[in-house]
């Protein structure tokens, strides 16, 4: 079985994305997923390019990776300068990540029109790129930019570019179809050639402006390449890049190919879903292997005969991909993802367990107001906990007042929030200022909160979103808001749901609290 290599660059090239940008926060929490899922490589960003990308490569040290090795993207030197003098590659190697990746042209067209150089110098700029950087990291990737494009044109050079990489010491060779448009022949008949030429490893990198991106990654991998570069849910610039949530199970499910273990490829809707929550947008339905719609049937024949043989109407079974099995007019879905999760919490619940059931009814309740928990795993937590009577009170709630005040038209508003709760026989009654509403609301909490519990005074909130789930209904619509807070050892997600965005917030603010306390009190 032969091992394929799963590199992941949705931190630089899914950043890329219309609508999509991470926060720091959002880049750290990605990067533990993508690590506990198994991909081999992540792509964190480019350092040196923007204080966001700077600030990351400082802080994802501290992550203690597993199964991930962190990489640094950059280009190849600039023609201004000597590879040992170059800005660009000494921030590569600053960053400290384990590999690096660099890109460079391998299409004539863009050596002339865009470097303004040689052919000859521009081979010179890929070797002396690489050679220098593998004195001073262990691995060093080169991607190989519009190198499909390249070779349609000028087909000499463009393995000539090629060979310069793998002379320099590039432990794997990347072609880059970074325009997007190759058809999957086109990319079969190139990498057959490729094969022939390099003695290195070489990888693929597709994007999907012709929508084969997929397509083009599988027929590269069965025609030699041992590393396939792409992105949760195929974010990207323009339509996107190859989409590893189909890449992987193509491969590993259909052609025998080893990319993760079983147990780590039973995350793969978990993981799609969450790259999704963190990214603030909407969970594609139909998505292939990941989606609600992928495995779900609606009465009549199909039904019938997915009850006695579910392979009659299914590519293969669902549970492979943490996917479970829909009947519309009967959903059956919701036992195995509940047990599973428990399990991930160390809470003891099993199919025989009469809990179950009221909490799977529960569950289809809340996802009905709104609710989704991929990036809220703390409120599941909370969730399990108070059905199995494992959940404690910390506080009640007698009340609060949220105050917004503009005084002058060239002033930011003022907020402010008044609180009052009760512990065990105590009433503290605060007020606190903030940067919004939630942020006041957020302040008077905990500062109501702790003189109680002084544990409290290291949560942060590092992150809040805010989606609109009933379209068309104009202020008065639900939100959804999801809250990301953190402590010096760990960072956890809860979630609101209401037509009243503070009240969301407030549910979310207090499922973070109360997180925080049974983690540290039991």
């Amino acid at each position: 079985m032969r091992r394929i290599e799963i590199y992941d660059t949705t931190l630089r090239d899914g950043a890329q994305a219309e609508d999509i940008s991470f926060s720091v926060e959002d880049k750290l929490r990605i990067t533990e997923k993508l690590d506990d899922f198994g991909v081999h490589y992540i792509e964190g960003g480019m350092p040196g390019s923007n204080p966001r990308d700077v600030e990351y490569f400082r802080r994802v040290r501290k992550l203690p990776l597993s199964n991930a090795l962190l990489v640094a993207f950059g280009s190849t030197h600039s023609p201004k300068h000597k590879a040992k003098d170059d800005p660009g590659l000494k921030c590569l190697i600053e960053s400290k990540a384990k590999a690096l990746t660099i890109f460079g042209k391998t299409w004539d067209f863009h050596v002339k029109e865009a470097l303004k150089i040689s052919l000859d110098a521009n081979l010179g700029i890929v070797h002396d790129s690489i050679a220098y950087l593998k004195k001073n990291v262990e691995k060093v990737f080169f991607d190989a930019e519009h190198f499909f494009d390249g070779y349609k044109d000028n087909p000499g050079y463009a393995i000539k570019c090629l060979l310069a990489a793998e002379k320099g010491g590039a432990d794997c060779i990347v072609l880059c179809d970074t325009n997007g448009g190759s058809l999957t022949h086109e990319v079969v008949e190139i990498v057959r050639e490729v094969a022939r030429k390099l003695k290195k490893p070489f990888g693929i990198h597709t994007h999907n402006d012709a929508d084969c991106a997929v397509a083009n990654s599988i027929a590269a991998v069965e025609n030699g390449a041992v590393q396939v570069q792409g992105t949760i849910n195929g974010l990207g610039e323009r339509c996107g890049n190859a989409n590893l949530i189909s890449v992987i199970p193509n491969l590993q499910l259909k052609l025998g190919y080893h990319c993760l273990s079983d147990d780590q490829l039973v995350r793969l809707r978990e993981v799609s879903r969450y790259v999704n929550e963190i990214s603030n947008i909407r969970h594609f339905k139909r998505q292939p292997f990941a989606g609600d719609s992928a495995f779900a049937h609606k009465g009549g024949i199909h039904v019938s005969a997915i009850r006695r043989r579910p392979e009659t109407y299914e590519h293969i079974r669902p549970e492979l991909v943490g996917n479970s099995q829909r009947v519309l007019i009967s959903d059956l879905a919701g036992r195995s993802n509940v047990l599973r999760k428990a399990e991930e919490f160390k809470i003891h619940l099993t199919s025989d367990s009469p809990e179950l059931q009221a909490i799977i009814d529960e569950l289809k309740v809340l996802e009905h107001q709104g609710f989704q928990f991929e990036g809220a795993e703390a409120s599941f937590e909370l969730l399990l906990k108070k059905a199995l009577g494992l959940h404690r009170r910390f506080f009640d709630l007698i009340g609060f007042r949220v105050i917004i005040e503009k005084r002058k038209e060239n002033e930011d508003p003022m907020s402010e929030a008044t609180i009052m709760v009760k512990v065990g026989k105590h009433v503290e009654h605060t007020a606190a200022t903030g940067q919004g509403p939630v942020n006041a609301l957020d302040n008077a909490l905990r500062k109501a909160l702790e003189k109680f519990y002084p544990e409290l005074r290291s949560v942060k909130l590092q992150d809040y979103k805010v989606r609109v789930l009933t379209a068309g209904k104009g202020t008065s619509a639900k939100v959804r808001v999801l809250v990301e807070s953190g402590d010096e050892e760990a960072r956890w997600g809860t979630v609101g749901v209401s037509e009243n965005i503070i009240e969301a917030s407030w549910q979310a603010l207090v499922d973070s609290i109360e997180y925080k306390l049974l983690k540290e009190k039991g």
